[in-house]
């Protein structure tokens, strides 16, 4: 089947960054669906998997983010049938979703939203799964507790992980959601997003708290930048508050935070299916909660671009967009040629 990917480490800027595979059909596991590929979105974990030489010297199949149909499932699937139409995330531990099928575990998978178009749909999986990680199980936010007085900042709200996660904590807690941008069509996209405020994060970010006169929040999702915020994020958290990240700072001294008792985590989507934890069916709910939500008209796809169909020249274009920092929301490419 055709699929693409990359077979060493590469830059954008080298011919064969991104290449065309032809490699077997996959067959479904005990416990997996195949599914076949109708959209797919691109994530940073894609770039940062391009830059590393794939293991074992086989071509790495990219991708992070689908929808499709499921056409077979193996002996030990309950929840799904060959026709189910579903999104997922996978896991960076097997090949990916940018290709004609895909074998995926049935406990990382939902039904998709009936009221979103493929491309909709595939620009919210791996972002919802990070968002509702982070800001209820890493922060310990309450689900549904819509009297909570605390505020959040989210650093870096325009993009894909801040656009979902601006969306939950507005509607299913009851925080005061800050995001930050730095232009004027990503500060736009916050407050469509749902941001109660939006402040600039060219600025030291507890002085723009200041100005919009909060002087300190009980939580903060650093989700860019956090190595360069750090200092400020440290001044910006209440005593006893909490910071998650998931970005990858080079260097990260969590001294500083010791004497306000600010706890620190790490967010990562892929801890549960890759180390196959016992909650690991969690992932399956949580996206099975986020099409509930958007159906009911609670939460809303992040898709902000359209790219086309699944290409190597459109995945080329998703890559260099996403390593730019100008990008906004998802970018999603939809159908084969």
């Amino acid at each position: 089947m055709k699929a693409f990917g990359h077979r060493r480490a590469t830059r954008m800027d080298e011919t064969d960054a991104l290449v065309e595979l032809d490699i077997p059909t996959p067959v479904p596991g005990p416990r997996d669906v195949v599914v076949e590929i109708r959209a797919v979105s691109v994530n940073p974990v894609d770039t940062k998997l391009r830059s590393l030489d794939p293991p074992d010297d086989e071509p790495r199949v990219l991708g992070y983010d689908a929808v499709g149909t499921v056409v077979a499932t193996g002996g030990q699937v309950r929840g799904f049938r060959a026709g189910d139409r579903v999104f997922y995330a996978g896991t960076a531990s097997r090949q990916g979703s940018d290709a004609r099928y895909q074998a995926v575990d049935e406990r990382l998978i939902a039904l998709a939203p009936k009221g979103l178009s493929d491309a909709e749909a595939a620009a919210l999986p791996l972002t919802a799964l990070t968002a509702w990680e982070l800001l209820f199980d890493r922060l310990g936010v309450r689900l549904g507790e819509m009297d909570n007085p605390d505020a959040i900042m989210i650093v870096g709200g325009a993009g894909g992980v801040g656009s979902i996660l601006t969306q939950i904590a507005r509607r299913l807690t009851g925080l005061t959601v800050i995001a930050t941008a730095s232009r004027p069509e990503t500060t736009d996209w916050c407050r469509e997003m749902g941001a109660h405020h939006v402040i600039d994060h060219r600025r030291p970010l507890d002085q723009e708290l200041a100005r919009i006169g909060i002087p300190q929040v009980r939580y903060v999702a650093g989700l860019t930048a956090s190595g360069e915020h750090r200092d400020a994020i440290v001044r910006s958290l209440a005593p006893q508050g909490a910071l998650a990240l998931i970005d990858d700072p080079g260097e990260f001294d969590i001294m500083p935070f010791k004497r306000k008792a600010l706890s620190v985590h790490w967010e990562y989507m892929f801890a549960r299916p890759i180390f196959e934890t016992p909650d690991m069916p969690e992932q399956g709910r949580i996206l099975a909660q986020v099409t509930s939500l958007v159906d009911a008209g609670l939460l809303k796809t992040t898709l902000h671009e359209m790219l086309g169909p699944i290409t190597i020249a459109n995945l080329r274009r998703a890559h260099e967009l996403l390593e730019s920092g100008k990008g906004i929301g998802k970018a999603v490419l939809c159908g084969f040629e």
